[in-house]
C-alpha cells in the first residue's frame, strides 16, 4: 500500500478553513465523502485509473492547538497500489494536493512538513 503524509501550519481563521478545504480537494478532482468539524475524506473519482491506484484523501484539523490565526492540517494520502517506482500515481497525487495546499490564495502557508 502507498501512502504519504504531511503537515502544514497555515494562516486562517478556524471557522474558514473546513470549508476552504473541502474547495480545495474538489478543485482537485477528488469527491468528499464524509466530513466532521475536524476530519475530511475524499476519494478520487473512478474511470481514469484502476480500482486499486484510486487514491484515498484523509485531513485532520488540529484544533487542539489551533490558534486565531494558526491552525495545523495534516493529510494522508493513501492506495492500494504497491510503490515500487518512485513516481506511482499515488505520489503524483499526494504531490498535486501538497502543492495545491502550500499555493492556496486563500490562506498563508506558515511550515510544510514532509514525513
Amino acid at each position: 500500500m502507498a501512502r504519504y503524509t504531511c503537515s502544514f501550519i497555515v494562516s486562517v481563521s478556524i471557522e474558514h478553513l473546513q470549508g476552504l478545504i473541502i474547495e480545495l480537494l474538489e478543485d482537485c478532482q477528488l469527491d468528499v465523502q464524509y466530513y466532521t468539524s475536524d476530519y475530511i475524506m475524499a476519494r478520487e473519482i473512478p474511470g481514469h485509473v484502476t480500482f486499486s491506484k484510486l487514491v484515498a484523501v484523509e485531513v485532520l484539523i488540529d484544533k487542539s492547538t489551533a490558534t486565531e490565526t494558526e491552525t495545523r492540517i495534516s493529510i494522508v494520502i493513501k492506495n492500494e497500489e504497491l510503490p515500487l517506482q518512485l513516481h506511482n500515481h499515488c505520489q503524483q497525487v499526494f504531490e498535486f494536493v501538497k502543492q495545491a495546499i502550500e499555493q492556496n490564495r486563500n490562506w498563508h502557508l506558515i511550515e510544510s512538513f514532509v514525513g
